[in-house]
């Protein structure tokens, strides 16, 4: 455990930062997973919905820097990959 104060803060403000990102990347996760079912079950309108929801959640999360901006622009990539081959 820290002994200077400074020390004893960012452990404390990287706590914070871990459990927001944690959140946004489940958040990303869980998003991915229900674009991931609309394909599945060939919904297109379905599909087109969430696709259009995870690039969105996967846009904020690499702003956010939770994320590196070319994953993001990979993990868009294979989203618009799967939904063309509907």
């Amino acid at each position: 455990m820290p002994n200077i104060k400074s020390a004893k803060k960012r452990v404390i403000v990287a706590e914070t930062r871990r459990a927001r990102n944690m959140a946004a990347k489940a958040a990303m996760k869980t998003q991915l997973k229900k674009f991931a079912a609309a394909v599945e079950d060939g919904d297109k309108s379905a599909a087109e919905r969430e696709l259009l929801a995870s690039v969105s959640i996967l846009d904020k999360t690499a702003s956010k820097g939770v994320i590196h901006k070319n994953a993001a622009a990979r993990r868009k990539s294979n989203l618009y990959r799967d939904y063309n081959n509907m």
